[in-house]
């Protein structure tokens, strides 16, 4: 089979292993002889979404290397629609469940969980899994479906979005971890770590009606930025995004990507989709901006397969 012929048929059935990018295949297990914090990047694939997040931490270091003891943390999937788990157009509520127990074993003092959700955020919370996930493991769900919840920030060196109405807990938290799940969207093209930060700020109209990808782009400049972006693409949503319209549209690739660049993340995860920085504008402007790095050759890469 030619090439092209292997990267159409695997990204049609869903299988994330060699599609076209050198992160993938998922061949090298990371270097005995390396330090544990020596990565930028961690992929894993092949384990269930707790297992690998257990290994892919432990690979950057632990997650006292993010979090110290009492610490506030915000975990901030993606609960935008009040669909089940199984429609992927939300984050994986076992991966989330087990982010906040490792915040804890760190020595959080609190850990927050919240996201500002398209519809109704008590539907929304309960039927993707997260608010029950969320609460079994001690962690304090917060709502956002409130203008007071918000605050009014500048945004420094941007082109459009000049400033933004943020969450309190974001600015208020010492820790920010960024949970998103990797999904085709109809306007975004992809969603991943940069565009799940609209879940932080109260006015995304301005964004659709003004250069969406430069505003996704434009928010990755604000300082409070995520500590740790931790791509949940487990099952993966492939068109019909982002809220999607069946189980159809969703393939099992069993997969997670963890770095701190969140464009590095980014132009990893896409590449799932068998897509380059290029072909997704506001990674592509990101880059361009120097908010992260696009070129992942520059960076040390973990390869896991479990």
């Amino acid at each position: 089979m030619k090439r092209r012929d292997f990267i159409k048929t695997g990204l049609a059935a869903g299988v994330a292993a060699g599609i076209g990018f050198n992160l993938l295949p998922f061949e090298k297990v990371f270097s005995a002889t390396a330090p544990l914090d020596a990565y930028d990047l961690v992929a894993i694939k092949g384990g269930k979404a707790d297992a690998m997040f257990d290994r892919g931490i432990k690979v950057l270091g632990g997650m006292g290397r993010f979090v110290k003891k009492g610490q506030t943390v915000v975990v901030k999937p993606n609960i935008g629609w009040s669909v089940e788990p199984d429609r992927a157009a939300t984050t994986n509520p076992l991966l989330i469940k087990r982010i906040i127990e490792h915040c804890y074993q760190a020595g959080a003092k609190t850990v927050y969980v919240f996201d500002n959700t398209c519809d109704n955020w008590i539907k929304c919370y309960q039927e993707s899994g997260i608010e029950k996930a969320a609460k079994e493991a001690n962690a304090k769900v917060a709502p956002a479906n409130s203008e007071s919840y918000f605050q009014e920030v500048t945004i420094p060196g941007a082109k459009v979005l000049k400033s933004a109405k943020v969450h309190e807990l974001i600015l208020e938290s010492d820790v920010f971890i960024n949970v998103p799940v990797l999904k085709n969207h109809g306007s975004a093209d992809m969603t991943v770590s940069m565009k799940n930060l609209m879940g932080v700020v109260w006015d995304r109209r301005f964004w659709h009606r003004n250069d969406l990808h430069q505003c996704i782009a434009d928010y990755c400049l604000y300082s409070k930025k995520p500590h740790l972006n931790i791509v949940d693409a487990y099952r993966v949503m492939l068109k019909n995004g982002p809220r999607g319209v069946s189980t159809n549209d969703v393939q099992l690739f069993q997969t997670q990507i963890i770095s701190s660049d969140i464009v590095a993340a980014d132009v990893a995860a896409v590449a799932l989709f068998g897509k380059k920085a290029e072909d997704v504008k506001h990674i592509s402007l990101a880059s361009q901006m120097k908010i992260g790095e696009k070129d992942l050759s520059k960076l040390k890469i973990a390869r896991i397969n479990m």
